[in-house]
């Protein structure tokens, strides 16, 4: 599907296949290019290499910003190509200095169309939008993320405790000694 590209944007195409191969394959994008890959187009440009290791390493910044972005949506259920095309995306966002943040975006919505849904498209260039608008208000967008994602585990394990404890409430009164002393016997086994 690549062969339409040239420059930096088969650069972005390759390392969008690259993410897409270490997620598959359950390994890091260094593992990955220490072995056997696959390029719809190479050989595999220098850019692209620093764009797939770049996103791999900031992978667990990256992934807090789309779960915040991509609300009513987990991380889990994003599929695979438009996940990795947001971290490819946000990486060139937040850590290519000489990348206009509108380029990448409209870079990023091209290679949703070429290689995602129908709805790919304009799903990244929603959250791409919204992380651009946060960028252009000087909002640091990963200690955001960060900070919404110690509020969520915060709730989460709030209401797993009151669960816990609510169901430990439940059984507390069957196994109770009744008022005024002790434990009631069960009733004896007519003989």
């Amino acid at each position: 599907m690549s062969g339409r590209f040239v420059g930096r944007t088969l650069a972005r195409s390759q390392a969008l296949q690259l993410l897409f191969q270490a997620e598959a394959n359950e390994r890091g994008v260094l593992e990955v290019l220490d072995g056997d890959y696959a390029l719809s187009d190479g050989p595999l440009d220098d850019y692209a290499r620093r764009l797939a290791l770049g996103a791999d390493e900031a992978r667990p910044d990256l992934d807090a910003v789309i779960a915040q972005r991509s609300t009513g949506w987990s991380l889990a259920r994003l599929n695979a190509v438009d996940r990795n095309i947001l971290r490819l995306a946000l990486y060139e966002m937040l850590h290519v200095d000489d990348v206009d943040v509108a380029v990448t975006i409209d870079e990023c919505v091209e290679l949703a169309k070429a290689y995602g849904t129908d709805e790919s498209s304009r799903f990244v260039n929603g959250i791409l939008g919204r992380v651009a608008d946060d960028l252009d208000a000087g909002v640091d967008v990963v200690a955001a993320a960060r900070e919404e994602a110690r509020r969520r585990a915060e709730r989460r394990r709030a209401e797993e405790e009151a669960a816990a404890a609510a169901a430990e409430a439940e059984v507390a009164p069957a196994t109770e000694a009744p008022e005024g002393g002790e434990a009631a016997e069960a009733p004896a086994e007519a003989e």
